[in-house]
């Protein structure tokens, strides 16, 4: 089992709360099926970096997804 360290925790908060972001700011997309399609792409997405323990690559998977939501939801500042 790999060592976790308070970064590791401290970036497992980080995604959380940017996922979280992500699912609000979906709210803003007009149309109920392309909002739909959104949540469920940031979920999958979310999902298949689930068992990323490399804090590196943690990091970096962080910041593409900000600049995604930046992409996708214009009127989101990601974090």
């Amino acid at each position: 089992m790999p060592d976790f360290g308070l970064k590791y925790f401290i970036l497992q908060q980080r995604v959380i709360h940017l996922y979280r972001h992500a699912i609000r700011a979906s709210r803003h997309i007009p149309d109920r099926q392309a909002r739909s399609e959104t949540i469920a792409w940031f979920r999958s997405e979310f999902e298949r970096n689930r068992w990323l323990t490399d804090v590196v690559v943690i990091e970096e998977k962080i910041a593409m997804a900000r600049r995604e939501i930046r992409q996708i939801l214009p009127t989101s500042h990601a974090l």
